[in-house]
This record gives C-alpha cells, sequence and structure tokens, in this order.
C-alpha cells in the first residue's frame, strides 16, 4: 500500500464531476487499500478519488473514534437514494482545505447505495458525522466542495488561504 499525495485546493481535479467505475478490478481495489492507507496517515475520517488525482467515483471513509476498532466502509459509485428533511449544521474541514474549517448545513440522515470492493451491491444508513462524511465525499466525487456550501465570503476567505498556502508549499519543495 502506499500513501499518495493529497491535493490541495484550488485544484481544477477537484471540481471535476467523476466517471463511475466500469469493472473493480485489483487496480481498483489497489485504490481503495491506498486511499485508506493515505487517509489514515493524514489522518481523516473520508477521502475521495479526486483528492488523489483520479477521478473515478471512488470514496473511503471511517468515522470509528481513535480509540476505538477501525470501521472502513470503501463504497464504489455511491449515490443518496434517501435525504432526511431534517438537517443538522457540523463543522467540516477537508484534507484538500488543510487546517481550515467552516459550519455547513446538511440533511441529519441519508441513505447510500453503492458496490463494495467485491462488485456487491449494498446500502448504507448514515446519521451524525457518518451523515456529514457520506455526504462530503459524494459532494467531492461531484465536482464539490464543502466551501462551495457555505456564503460567498467566507469561502472567498478560505480560497485565499489555500493559495496562499499552496505558494508557501511550492516554494519550501522547491527549495
Amino acid at each position: 500500500m502506499a500513501i499518495l499525495p493529497i491535493i490541495w485546493a484550488p485544484d481544477p481535479i477537484l471540481k471535476t464531476r467523476c466517471k463511475p467505475v466500469e469493472v473493480i478490478d485489483d487496480a481498483v481495489r489497489r485504490l481503495v487499500d491506498d486511499m485508506f492507507h493515505t487517509m489514515y496517515a493524514a489522518p481523516g475520517v473520508g477521502l475521495a478519488a479526486p483528492q488523489v488525482g483520479v477521478a473515478t467515483r471512488v470514496v473511503v471513509v471511517d468515522v470509528a473514534a481513535k480509540d476505538a476498532k477501525p470501521e472502513p466502509i470503501a463504497l464504489i459509485n455511491p449515490e443518496i437514494v434517501w435525504r432526511s428533511d431534517e438537517t443538522q449544521v457540523y463543522e467540516e474541514g477537508c484534507l484538500s482545505l488543510p487546517e481550515l474549517y467552516a459550519d455547513v448545513e446538511r440533511p441529519a440522515r441519508v441513505k447510500v447505495r453503492y458496490l463494495d470492493r467485491e462488485g456487491a451491491t449494498r446500502q448504507i444508513e448514515g446519521e451524525g458525522l457518518l451523515a456529514v462524511c457520506l455526504q462530503h465525499e459524494i459532494d467531492h466525487i461531484d465536482g464539490v466542495l464543502f466551501v462551495d456550501r457555505i456564503s460567498a465570503l467566507k469561502r472567498n476567505i478560505i480560497l485565499k488561504k489555500m493559495v496562499k498556502a499552496k505558494k508557501l508549499r511550492s516554494r519550501e519543495h522547491a527549495a
């Protein structure tokens, strides 16, 4: 397993609507394994394929508490099939927007249909952090960042900070 580089916003791949996975083969399963390895190393609770430069509909999540046994879930071609009318506000962050957070309002519960790593159709219902994480990561494969769900003023402040951070990061890597 490899730790893959995480792409920081702004980057065009993060605004791309990803293509469905046609065949779940060893390459897709390796991507899933590498994504879990990358997510845990970051550390994070979710990661979408475009965040590691792959424009396919693959998502991994694990919202287990840090001191609990891991509960990894790989979702291939996930789609939200039901959203609650009730909403919740949750402070979200993103591995592609490191150390930047904002309150985002989303449905409090969702049901998601997806394929597992063996190609079987599954469904999961999430609430609380799991609901937030599923929606956040599915947004990624639709080319949507959490900052697209907040006010333009807050979004512009966060994106300006990211541009500065990327410039600084480039200079550090060049040195």
